[in-house]
């Protein structure tokens, strides 16, 4: 079993983990070419996403509720994060 500190360790490396395979991509692949703007942006989004995710963990009692609504934080990052990559949906702040 899994200390809350663990827990809580786990959830903020996780996307420090996903930005330093981004800097790695960057740095030796031309395929990926991110900007320091693109850079903050995930930053934001995936440090965003942890926190609100950590504040449900804590605040949210009940088991269900906790996993459902970490299940839609989490959709809402994949979506946001397709929408600003290849602009999905045609929505004005993907740049289209």
């Amino acid at each position: 079993m899994m200390t809350q500190k663990q827990k809580t360790t786990m959830i903020y490396s996780l996307p420090a983990l996903i930005l330093v395979f981004a800097v790695l991509g960057n740095l030796f692949s031309k395929e990926f070419n991110w900007s320091p703007s693109d850079f903050l942006i995930g930053g934001i989004l995936l440090f965003g996403t942890a926190i609100i995710i950590d504040l449900i963990r804590r605040i949210v009692k009940n088991q269900t509720y906790k996993i459902f609504l970490c299940i839609v934080v989490l959709f809402i990052l994949i979506f946001t994060w397709v929408e600003l990559a290849v602009g999905l949906f045609g929505t004005p702040f993907a740049g289209s």
